[in-house]
């Protein structure tokens, strides 16, 4: 180490030093880089929590509203034979835009299911209301859309409906918005812009001290925590609302059940639409002398009743599905992944110790370096994290936020206002009507069957779908080629010959290993 060392800018030596200013660059490179990586390394635990949870439960959120349009095709082929076909149409447009609501569309919750029982109603009237007449024409069909709220046709139904969706899909995508905002926050830490005075701080640090010699030399725990305080200045104004975004994305979750719990809500959609047929059906000669009145439809039915008796349009057979563990379900799913979340509520504080513990520090502050040279003891100067307590670091200069940092800042805010927001009830408000707590109940035991509707026939299915048992069953009742390939091996094992009705497939679910497959790679490959 014989070198003058006049060249160099960072590691100014007091004597003689063994770098050139082409030596101090590297060092300089080495150590943005190793920061780089401790970084990465600090991150990688919670970063592969929160993106492979956005994943699963988007994945699984978009298999609920699959099975629930299933549910609903399969109700109207099993109940509503004669309108079955037609009715699927308007079944997934909805459920197409619920799924795209979910994702982030602007389309209103309410528009989408006021088209969806306009749509519906026509096709109640000419086929159960008023049947054994020729398709209303288009003129008929737009009266009978617009009557369809002046004449409240399916009571209520609509209005519920309305409610149950709308609040269970808002805390659905507010869930999901969270969760893609938890990974855009994480990753600050990853593409962090280290400012020219945290490099040459860095390099002071780690690689100084091998110009004067001394390659074993480690630095002091306490000098390492006030570089980091200062390097990191930005990224730990993070902290509390980090800490307040986990606590608000808690309240969340907690309240995700009942009305607010689209598992719930959507698997039960089909026993609403139902009920919201019976009330037609129930009303129809107001509705029919209405409708002739307010659309000039002055025909009387000639060939046949319109009422239906109750056992012809509804199924004795009742779709059950395997009872499996609790623990298999999305909501302790979320109650998992808040509990992992939790541990990670100080990771913007804790950085600073990770890096330094992770960097061979010496943690009792004796015969390390601080610096400039090995000391018997280093002193640690008292500073306290975030940007505007670092105004008496000596080591490093911070002159503000970076512009990421800000925007990230920024962005955490308003998720953690619409998490606040979206503070769900947990139990239900005294003096309720019993009718009330009814429709906003949704807490289920195992063992129940919580769809709703009316009569001992009724289609049924849980609340919650057990992903690792139940997605074994496809209810894609549109893969109609796959239905007709189950119906023929059913009459080759000489089981009940086939029905050529629509809705005779909708009462055998047809396996999809391909779905189960990839419900257990996401729900069960987890750390």
């Amino acid at each position: 180490c014989a070198s003058p060392g006049t060249d160099l800018q960072v590691c100014i030596p007091k004597g003689s030093t063994c770098c050139t200013r082409k030596m101090e660059e590297k060092y300089q490179a080495a150590a943005r880089l190793n920061m780089e990586q401790l970084l990465q390394s600090a991150s990688m635990e919670l970063k592969f929590l929160v993106i492979q949870n956005a994943a699963v439960f988007q994945e699984a959120f978009e298999i609920v509203v699959r099975h629930a349009r299933n549910f609903t095709n399969s109700m109207f082929r099993t109940y509503y034979q004669s309108m079955g076909p037609r009715a699927l149409k308007f079944v997934g447009e909805l459920f197409t835009d619920i799924s795209l609501y979910i994702l982030g569309s602007d389309i209103s919750v309410n528009d989408m299911i006021n088209e969806f029982f306009d749509s519906l109603f026509p096709l109640v009237y000419s086929h159960l209301i008023n049947p054994g007449f020729p398709d209303p024409s288009e003129e008929m069909t737009e009266c009978l859309r617009a009557a369809r709220r002046d004449l409240k046709v399916f009571g209520n139904h609509p209005k519920t409906m309305m409610t149950q969706v709308s609040k269970s899909l808002q805390a659905t995508r507010v869930f999901l918005q969270a969760l893609n905002l938890g990974i855009e926050v994480i990753n600050t830490t990853d593409h962090l812009k280290f400012s020219k005075d945290c490099g040459r701080a860095l390099l002071r640090m780690w690689y100084c001290s091998h110009c004067q010699g001394l390659l074993l030399a480690k630095p002091c725990a306490g000098y390492c925590g006030v570089v980091m305080q200062g390097c990191l200045a930005g990224v730990l104004e993070i902290q509390n609302l980090w800490k307040e975004y986990i606590q608000a994305l808690e309240g969340l979750t907690r309240g995700m059940h009942g009305i607010y719990d689209m598992e719930h809500v959507l698997l039960s959609l089909f026993s609403v639409v139902r009920d919201a047929v019976v009330h037609a059906q129930k009303n129809e000669g107001k509705l029919s002398t209405a409708i002739s009145r307010m659309c000039g439809h002055a025909q009387q039915r000639q060939t046949r009743s319109a009422h239906y008796p109750e056992d012809l349009f509804i199924d004795r057979k009742v779709l059950r599905v395997t009872h499996v563990e609790q623990e298999e379900t999305l909501s302790s799913r979320r109650r998992e992944l808040i509990a992992k979340l939790k541990s990670h509520s100080s990771f913007y504080s804790s950085l600073p110790e990770y890096i330094c513990s992770h960097s061979s520090a010496v943690h009792n502050d004796t015969l390390c370096w601080n610096g400039q040279e090995v000391v018997d003891r280093y002193s640690p100067q008292i500073t306290r994290n975030g940007a505007k307590a670092q105004a008496g670091n000596h080591e490093v200069k911070v002159k503000g936020l970076e512009p990421v940092i800000s925007q990230i800042i920024d962005k955490l805010k308003h998720i953690n206002q619409l998490l606040r927001g979206m503070t769900l009830p947990r139990r239900k408000a005294p003096g309720k009507a019993a009718e009330e707590e009814e429709e906003e109940s949704g807490d289920c035991d195992d063992e129940d069957e919580c769809g709703r509707g009316s009569g001992d026939g009724e289609l049924r299915v849980r609340n919650q779908l057990r992903f690792l048992a139940e997605l074994a069953y496809d209810l894609d009742m549109d893969d109609i080629s796959a239905n007709k390939q189950l119906l023929n091996q059913h009459s080759k094992d000489g089981a009940a010959g086939p029905s050529s009705d629509p809705g005779s497939a909708a009462t055998h679910p047809s396996p999809a290993a391909g779905i189960a497959l990839v419900l257990l790679m996401l729900l069960c490959h987890q750390p």
